[in-house]
């Protein structure tokens, strides 16, 4: 029988907040949804389980450190004063003070979040990449020959496909200035422009240090999409349920792969996953062509964790439950080495 911990879960907060802060109904909604599952599962787990929101200030969590004394910290915590640029400084933080916490390092972070040299670190590794260039804002538009169309503008360091709509995907010069120029100005990013690469969108959970297990393979399909219209894992592919009904997307299970497929795959990931520094779990998306070459598009760790999302629903496939999930996490933080 395993000890029974005490679990401190971190949470990002949009508007200053104190040490005993309710979000008992805030957990209601669907903006704390992964807040709410994993919360149950600990109480299901048997640890004792406190939270703590913050927004703009570590004191706050330091006097909660303090009070409380957690075995460990259950992170959760991707922004801080709404900037999502800051999650990297929050574990940094906590590995100062060295504090258990489940999910990635510093490192990790910062290599994943900035695309451009996560796709450098790989090239180099000679793993498949689409063909890019990023554009600095304030610099001059201007699209290199090698880069060919179709492509793809990107906000360089935006997650959760911020950013990203139909008209990202762009065919001609003038869309591609239009569309750099849309993202410098509209989200203050710098921008990755890459070829688009036409295939299976494929959704990739994996989970350890070291020894790492990849869990079944997730697609994300679009039914109602012509064929020969773009299929892009936009803002509203992935958030809007209206938008998702009336094209027909769907993450599901991926079907239809050839055992060597996924064997390439999961190699592939593993190796991914270990070049990125990847601590705790991570769920890395790809592009499989129409002739089984796998190219890598970018590395989320940390990514959502809500019982219902992806990770989860892979973890399940293999037979890993919900509460066995957070307790793997768990248990992967405490003995986590923080360099």
């Amino acid at each position: 029988m395993k000890k029974k911990l005490k679990v401190l879960a971190l949470f990002d907060a949009r508007s200053p907040t104190t040490i005993d802060q309710d979000l008992s109904a805030e957990f209601l909604t669907e903006d704390r949804k992964t807040e709410a599952n994993v919360l149950k599962a600990l109480g299901q787990l048997g640890h004792r389980a406190e939270y703590l929101a913050i927004f703009d200030d570590l004191d706050v969590l330091q006097q909660k450190l303090q009070q409380f004394e957690p075995d460990v910290i259950f992170n959760l915590a991707d922004q801080f004063k709404n900037n999502r640029a800051f999650d990297q400084n929050i574990v940094s933080f906590l590995a100062m003070r060295e504090v258990p916490f489940t999910g990635c390092g510093s490192t990790g972070l910062t290599l994943c979040k900035h695309k451009a040299i996560s796709k450098k670190i790989l090239g180099y590794h000679r793993i498949h990449t689409p063909e890019f260039v990023t554009i600095a804002r304030g610099k001059r538009i201007a699209r290199p020959k090698r880069l060919k169309y179709p492509i793809l503008v990107k906000p360089l360091k935006e997650e959760a496909s911020l950013g990203i709509s139909q008209a990202s995907f762009v065919e001609s010069d003038e869309q591609f200035k239009e569309r750099v120029q849309f993202i410098h100005e509209s989200y203050d990013n710098d921008v990755i422009a890459e070829e688009y690469i036409d295939g299976r969108e494929l959704y990739v959970s994996v989970l350890g240090n070291h020894k790492l297990d990849v869990f079944p393979i997730r697609e994300l399909v679009f039914r109602e999409v012509p064929p020969d219209e773009p299929k892009i894992a936009t803002y509203k592919a992935k958030w809007d349920e209206a938008y998702r009904k009336r094209w027909g997307l769907e993450n599901q299970d991926a079907e239809g792969l050839d055992q060597v497929v996924i064997s390439l795959i999961q190699k592939t990931c593993k190796r991914i996953y270990h070049l990125l520094t990847i601590d705790g779990y991570a769920r890395l998306d790809l592009r499989l062509t129409p002739d089984n070459k796998v190219y890598f598009i970018e590395a989320n760790p940390n990514p959502i964790l809500a019982e219902d999302e992806d990770f989860a629903q892979s973890a399940l496939k293999a037979g890993v439950s919900y509460p066995q999930l957070i307790e793997r996490v768990i248990r992967l933080g405490l003995k986590t080495v923080r360099d």
